[in-house]
């Protein structure tokens, strides 16, 4: 029975027509599974998942192991991306029985649910001999399994919350950037070792943190790449520019099409795992722009708009949202779409251009089979010759098969772009781009509201049935309060009001922290709850900040104390595992700087308040909120009372709404907010 067909996920569909009997996940497998005396087999991934694909054609798509399965499992599929809780407390379950984890995971539990063997990738081989195994342990010593999978549960249910400490002061801030130095690699940028992921959050801590001591005068001494490599001296400037310099020139970027790769199987960033994921983009994309606002690096802008490119050509769905993720594979090879030979190059550009694109791009046999990623280690001195040949490159590369995508619409993750494209569009004047982060604002708004709640997906402007979960509710809040200060249209703010509510009505876990699920959601064997940073902001880290924000324009006391609160793992984390706190520390540094307020207060289309406006966000100020409107009738607080200056647009510069006298001209705005 194909019980998959009708799916919203791209992941199941891909298994759709597999001889594995699949159920998605629900209730009815748990009930065929009591119904049949059998176990659960529940296989975890998501689409662009390399891993999966070779474990789907080894064995899901093979009729001997699928009637192994069919036989004496209830065989349960399950899109990581659409139900990021049923994931959790399985890979909390994994890792606690093999200490690792990944995808795709393998979890056979009993039929209430709860897990009593777990693995990631197994061949097809060893994944038989597992197969017969389990079954054989639960028809001969069904005691032992069960004792197991309640052993288990128990001991994950027990002590699962970090302890909290106290707000996060400069001195907690001081110690993260410490404890970051000692993992800092000094001669390849990013922290720790092979593989390296991109530590969006951490850099943008550390820029946050950089800027609040920093003035004018040293952002303008900003060392250029080469003395910045050269010395590598861990201070936080040079922890952030290096790493993000490494990262923009070596194989983790897309050096022909822009956009990032999940990850480096290398510690050089050289050979990537080739999937691009949304959240890392839209993430690394705001950081971008946020390294150029603090240094004006020429690279940094130019990453930010190819990257902000790549979005819009790439990842846009026809209803205005964004899809989830490109494959790696393609033609059933890893990273085959995007490496080269120097024989392909020049047979593309000729025999002059192709041996000096061979150079430029370091096509030395980096990846398999002799063929290599690119890197552009550094800018070509012929710009001309460089932008021809990577304008025909490109164009070549897009008549190959070109990797599959997953179209499916992820709340959270379209938060993440919309705060970015709203922020690079304003910054590099894209207008564009926020109108692109407008349209997705709007998507959600139609789509994935339903009845008052946020749901996580949607797939051709048709919602899934999942409801939205902590991530989704306040990465979403956190676009469009970034959305709202770009435009001035309030919708987005009382739309981020309403996601705020829902987080504090339904999230808390009563002791100042949150809960991954809100409390009327499906009851797993654990409330899943975790406050780290993982490929994304936590939950908890990101709530704080888009509390922090609406508190800064609204007063609200509600929301600062929430958000202080939910900022006190951060003091327990910052001393040894600063890593898994980015987000946190970079929300409590804008705690700690106030955050600066800017109200601009004028019409519209009055280019003086545009100019106002304008320079208000290029400003480098941790944790910056700007509201925008005429003052009268606002609904938004920061607005009320403050009005025109002698009939001029003008611009007030606040915190904790106690505010400064009000300026009229840029050259005023800008001395206002270097003065800290």
């Amino acid at each position: 029975m194909n019980r998959l067909k009708d799916a919203t996920s791209p992941y199941l569909l891909q298994h759709a027509t597999n001889p594995v009997d699949w159920h998605p996940w629900g209730e009815e497998a748990f009930a065929e599974a009591r119904r049949r005396d059998v176990p659960l087999l529940i296989s975890v991934g998501y689409s662009a998942c390399h891993w999966c694909h070779v474990m789907a054609h080894e064995s899901f798509e093979d009729p001997a192991t699928a009637t192994l399965m069919n036989e004496r499992f209830v065989n349960v599929k399950v899109d990581r991306e659409e139900r990021p809780d049923v994931d959790a407390v399985y890979m909390n379950a994994t890792q606690a029985m093999t200490q690792s984890g990944g995808w795709p995971m393998t979890v056979f539990a009993t039929p209430d649910g709860h897990p009593f063997y777990c693995g990631t990738y197994f061949p097809r081989d060893t994944f038989q001999r597992l197969l017969l195994g389990v079954h054989q342990a639960w028809t001969s010593d069904r005691d032992t399994v069960l004792a197991q999978g309640s052993k288990v549960v128990q001991a994950l249910n027990q002590n699962t919350a970090l302890p909290s400490g106290p707000l996060p002061t400069a001195e907690t801030a001081a110690l993260a950037v410490r404890n970051l130095r000692e993992s800092f690699d000094a001669r390849r940028g990013g922290f720790g070792g092979a593989p390296k992921f991109p530590p969006s959050m951490v850099l943008e801590f550390l820029l946050r943190y950089r800027s609040a001591g920093a003035r004018p005068e040293r952002a303008r001494n900003e060392p250029t790449e080469a003395e910045a490599g050269a010395t590598m001296e861990h201070s936080e400037r040079a922890m952030s520019g290096a790493t993000l310099a490494a990262m923009a020139r070596g194989g983790l970027y897309d050096q022909l099409g822009g956009g990032f790769a999940r990850y480096s199987v290398d510690a050089g960033w050289v050979v990537p795992h080739f999937e691009k994921m949304l959240y890392d983009n839209a993430l690394l994309l705001r950081v971008y722009t946020h390294w150029w606002k603090a240094s004006g690096s020429d690279l940094a802008r130019r990453i930010a708009l190819e990257t902000a490119d790549w979005l819009l050509r790439e990842m846009r769905t026809p209803e205005g949202g964004f899809a989830s993720a490109l494959d790696a594979d393609s033609e059933g090879e890893e990273g085959r779409f995007y490496v080269w030979t120097p024989e392909q190059l020049t047979e593309v550009l000729g025999p002059e251009d192709g041996p000096w694109a061979a150079e430029l791009f370091e096509v030395t046999g980096t990846f398999e089979h002799g063929t290599s990623v690119l890197q552009l280690l550094a800018d070509p001195q012929d710009v001309e010759r460089y932008e021809s040949v990577r304008e025909r490159l490109l164009a070549a590369r897009e008549q190959r098969v070109r990797p599959g995508r997953d179209d499916k619409v992820v709340a959270a993750w379209n938060g993440l772009a919309i705060a970015a494209l709203a922020e690079t569009g304003v910054v590099f004047d894209r207008p564009d781009l926020v109108e692109a982060a407008t349209a997705a604002a709007m998507l959600l708004e139609r789509v994935h509201i339903a009845d008052g709640r946020l749901l996580r997906t949607s797939r051709d402007g048709r919602a899934g049935s999942n409801a939205g979960v902590l991530e989704d509710h306040a990465d979403l809040a956190e676009g469009l309060l970034s959305l709202y200060g770009v435009t001035g249209d309030e919708r987005w703010f009382l739309l981020a009001e309403r996601l705020l509510a829902d987080v504090l009505e339904r999230f808390t876990d009563g002791t100042g922290g949150f809960y991954d699920t809100a409390d009327d959601a499906e009851q797993l064997f654990q409330r899943p709850q975790d406050p780290t940073d993982n490929a994304t902001p936590s939950g908890q880290f990101a709530a704080a900040g888009a509390l922090l924000s609406y508190a800064a324009l609204t007063g609200s006391t509600r929301h600062r104390e929430a958000a202080y609160a939910a900022l006190g793992t951060v003091s327990v984390l910052a001393r040894g595992h600063a890593r898994f706190a980015g987000w946190g520390l970079a929300v409590a540094q804008a705690a700690l700087s106030g955050p600066v307020e800017v109200a601009i207060v004028g019409p519209h289309d009055d280019p003086r308040t545009r100019e106002l406006h304008r320079q208000a966000l290029l400003a480098d100020v941790p944790g910056l909120v700007v509201a925008l409107g005429t003052g009268e009738q606002s609904r938004v607080p920061l607005l009320e009372g403050r009005g025109l200056v002698d009939g001029t647009p003008a611009a007030y510069v606040c915190r904790n709404f106690a505010c400064r006298l009000p300026v009229t001209t840029p050259e005023e705005l800008r001395a206002e907010l270097a003065a800290g």
